[in-house]
């Protein structure tokens, strides 16, 4: 049995679907579907049936799954092998939330360049969901983001790192202008400077404002936390972040918190990996290292 096979059997899994597939190995979608082909004729079995307009697994499909997914593991355990008799090298993906790569991993990634510089690091900042969905499929090594994005029940392997508090925050003339962010049913005329629809933070607080009925002026989307802290420092409008975010800001004046009725609501930062994923001398590393240890 060719373990290219099996390899493209679970790569449409991941990716649901053929074409999908096909563009994820640099493949044809002829070479797709003869591959699966082949590894039906080996098994004397369906594993793909058309639905409307999809192809979904059979129920041989959905048992053949975990033992693909045991002989890939295998394989990579076989090819780490060498590795781990000798030292950490080799590629790591993981894929960070923002706050997080700006603010509390620069320690663990010089850390961990100094303790395995043969190592290629494969760093992309990624929004949370993201991050979990291709912890899921198999993209990604590891993932560093906030634990809140839920949806992932046990197939993800999570080792907590922090709990954080969120802030409101904007400039001291801001804040002097409006500083009631509690009492319900009012128009504040002042923009909401945040990331994009599905961070996290910006979730909880549009929430928040929508339970007490209070409406913003407008919302100016951003990138880049460094941007949203700097217009918030000019006086462009409020933000809400992690408050290790700003917290050389709050405490040099640049900027004030206000207070609202989310105070002590925190959110918890999580290193993860898939629970089926083989733990390689490298990624024990890199937890090891974001663990303090």
């Amino acid at each position: 049995m060719d373990l290219k096979y099996l390899n493209t059997f679970r790569t449409i899994v991941a990716e649901g679907g053929f074409s999908r597939a096909a563009e994820k190995l640099n493949y044809t979608q002829s070479t797709i579907t003869f591959q699966i082909g082949q590894l039906e004729r080996e098994l004397s079995v369906t594993l793909f049936e058309k639905i409307g307009r999809k192809m979904v697994l059979t129920k041989a499909g959905e048992q053949l799954l975990p033992y693909v997914d045991e002989v890939l593991s295998s394989v990579e355990k076989l090819r780490c092998f060498e590795q781990e008799l000798v030292q950490c090298q080799g590629d790591l993906r993981v894929g960070v939330a923002e706050t997080q790569l700006c603010y509390r991993m620069p320690p663990v990634l010089k850390e961990f360049h100094a303790q395995a510089p043969r190592a290629h690091l494969f760093l992309r900042s990624m929004n949370c969901y993201d991050i979990r969905d291709e912890l899921m499929s198999g993209t990604l090594d590891l993932g560093i983001f906030y634990e809140d994005v839920g949806g992932f029940g046990s197939n993800l392997v999570t080792d907590p790192l922090s709990s954080d508090p969120l802030a409101l925050v904007a400039s001291p003339r801001v804040k002097a202008r409006h500083p009631d962010y509690i009492t319900p049913d009012q128009r504040i005329p002042v923009p909401l400077i945040i990331n994009e629809p599905r961070c996290i933070f910006r979730q909880i607080f549009e929430q928040y404002l929508r339970d007490k009925a209070i409406r913003l002026d407008h919302t100016i989307e951003l990138w880049s936390i460094p941007t949203i802290k700097n217009l918030v420092e000019n006086d462009v409008g409020i933000s809400f972040l992690p408050r290790f975010a700003v917290e050389e800001e709050l405490e040099a004046g640049s900027l004030a918190e206000i207070p609202t009725s989310l105070s002590g609501r925190t959110i918890t930062a999580v290193c993860a990996y898939h629970k089926n994923k083989w733990v390689s001398p490298l990624m024990r590393l890199f937890l090891n290292l974001c663990a303090g240890g």
